[in-house]
């Protein structure tokens, strides 16, 4: 795999999402970042955590109440405690979990932690190149596209501009699976305009232009046009099937991770 030069200058999305989340993979420059994000946002911080904990929530309901045995994981970030394919190999060991992501620290950190297993890989791709990640050969040996699959959006979505084609994205990955396969999408959003602006424009300016922005409620309801919605619906994620009451009372306010659990039908 061609390793890509590090830029320890600009912040990482990736990156600041770890040191959000308690980890320690990351740098000064991105801890100076999360800093000013806290700022305009101070409830960032159980906003990640709120994010995290949903992932470890719709992975397991996927492969446990849906017999779901393959994974594709688009923009996966860092990893960190309780990734999705140790979440699904618990479940069964046999689980399939492919993880696509072209920040190089994401790819040298995923490639150390699956050396040793051999039912996932990480891709160094862009997300939204889905011919190329559809003809690799490690999506050929891993996943089996006449059998449902759930591919994973979480917390990606605004990190791509408008003109990348966030839906379209979605929309090209999920006319590829067979009824019964599953899309899991959330996204920033905020009803408060002066925190889509302000945040969008912090990062927009961190990441040197590799952001998109936060978006509203009804950009997410968008994307799952065509795919069933299951319980509870599209909501702020913490309310999605939360494990305890303890969770649910560290929320955000400024602006949520929105977004749930689209099954793709029958399209006779």
């Amino acid at each position: 795999m061609e390793r890509k030069h590090v830029d320890l200058s600009v912040p990482s999305a990736a990156r600041m999402y770890d040191w959000l989340l308690g980890g320690s993979n990351n740098y000064e420059v991105d801890q100076e970042a999360c800093q000013m994000l806290l700022d305009v946002a101070p409830t960032s911080r159980e906003l990640a955590l709120n994010n995290r904990w949903f992932l470890q929530r719709v992975v397991r309901v996927l492969a446990e109440e849906h017999g779901i045995r393959q994974f594709i994981d688009f923009g996966s970030g860092l990893p960190t405690q309780r990734n999705v394919h140790q979440i699904a190999q618990e479940v069964d060991p046999d689980a399939h979990v492919v993880y696509i992501d072209n920040d190089p620290v994401v790819l040298a950190l995923g490639q150390s932690l699956l050396d040793e297993n051999d039912n996932t890989a990480i891709l160094s791709v862009d997300m939204t190149d889905t011919d190329t990640i559809f003809a690799h050969e490690e999506v050929d040996r891993l996943i089996d596209f006449t059998r449902p699959v759930a591919a994973l959006f979480i917390s990606v979505l605004h990190c791509l501009p408008d003109s990348a084609g966030p839906k379209e994205l979605v929309q090209r990955v999920v006319g590829r699976l067979v009824p019964g396969s599953f899309a899991v999408v959330c996204q920033l959003v905020s009803d408060d305009k002066r925190v889509r602006d302000g945040v969008t424009e912090l990062m927009r300016v961190q990441t040197h232009g590799n952001w998109g922005r936060v978006r509203e409620r009804a950009d997410v309801d968008e994307i799952f046009d065509g795919l069933v919605v299951e319980e509870p619906g599209l909501v702020d994620v913490t309310d999605w099937r939360p494990d305890s009451e303890l969770q649910q009372r560290r929320r955000s306010i400024e602006w949520t991770e929105y977004g749930g659990l689209g099954r793709v039908p029958d399209r006779r």
